[in-house]
């Protein structure tokens, strides 16, 4: 496993189980960049977004089901559960790395239905 799809990975497992400075501290070099479209730019507007969720759903997962490395880059795609039986999210995260830590993110995610007419499934 590559050096920049641990540290993505780590950073994951740690915002999932609550240990937001940590993974930030670690991981993260806070002048960079992240994507997602419903927080202010910057990472320190992230960190408190995810603090928030934090706070809202305190016993979420996170299952990680692929997770690929490409030179900077690392793609994982992940099983979210913010509430057990009640919110289910499949989630892509794009990391591009720079002299170890995330330099940009990208995140999208889409709310698994109960009733999923593909047999194939959602991972």
């Amino acid at each position: 496993m590559t050096e920049n799809k641990s540290a993505a990975l780590d950073f994951l497992h740690l915002v999932t189980s609550g240990k937001i400075d940590e993974a930030y501290e670690k991981h993260v070099e806070m002048n960079g960049k992240h994507h997602n479209m419903y927080f202010p730019a910057g990472f320190p507007a992230l960190k408190q977004a995810m603090i928030d969720n934090e706070k809202e759903f305190p016993n979420k997962t996170m299952t990680v089901n692929h997770a690929v490395s490409d030179g900077d880059m690392v793609a994982v795609y992940s099983h979210v559960v913010l509430k057990p039986g009640e919110m289910e999210i499949a989630v892509v995260h794009l990391f591009r790395f720079s002299h170890g830590k995330i330099a940009e993110m990208w995140d999208v995610g889409v709310q698994i239905p109960k009733d999923v007419p593909n047999r194939d499934g959602v991972f």
